[in-house]
C-alpha cells in the first residue's frame, strides 16, 4: 500500500486552468490503475480520469477533452491537467491507487486526502 498525498488545488476562473499532482510514497510503476475522482458538496464521488499500467486512459464524457492524466514513474506522481474548468468542476479531488499486494491476495487500494478545485469568478 502507498501514502498518496494531492496538491495543486485553489481558486480559479472559469475557462482556466489547473494541474493537480499526486506524490506517491511508493513505487507506482506496477500499479494495476491510477486515477482521480471528485466529490462535490451533496453529490456522489465520482471518476474523473483513470490509466491503468500499460498507458491506457479513461474519461466520462464530460471530462474528456478537458482533463488529462498522466503519470512519471520515474518521480512517482500521477498527474491531472484540467482545462476549461467550469463552476460544475467545483470539488474536492482525490487521488487513487490500487497497487499489489505481496503474496497472495487482494490489490491494495489507497486514498489520498483530498485537494479543493473551486472554480469561481
Amino acid at each position: 500500500q502507498v501514502q498518496l498525498v494531492e496538491s495543486g488545488g485553489g481558486l480559479v476562473q472559469p475557462g482556466g486552468s489547473l494541474r493537480l499532482s499526486c506524490a506517491a510514497s511508493g513505487s507506482i510503476a506496477s500499479a494495476y490503475t491510477l486515477a482521480w475522482y471528485r466529490q462535490a458538496p451533496g453529490k456522489e464521488r465520482e471518476l474523473v480520469a483513470v490509466i491503468s499500467s500499460g498507458g491506457s486512459t479513461n474519461y466520462p464524457d464530460s471530462m474528456k477533452g478537458r482533463f488529462t492524466i498522466s503519470r512519471d514513474n520515474a518521480k512517482n506522481t500521477v498527474n491531472l491537467q484540467m482545462n476549461s474548468l467550469k463552476p460544475e468542476d467545483t470539488a474536492v479531488y482525490y487521488c487513487n491507487a490500487v497497487t499489489p499486494r505481496s503474496g497472495y491476495g487482494p490489490p491494495f487500494v489507497s486514498w489520498g486526502q483530498g485537494t479543493q478545485v473551486t472554480v469561481s469568478s
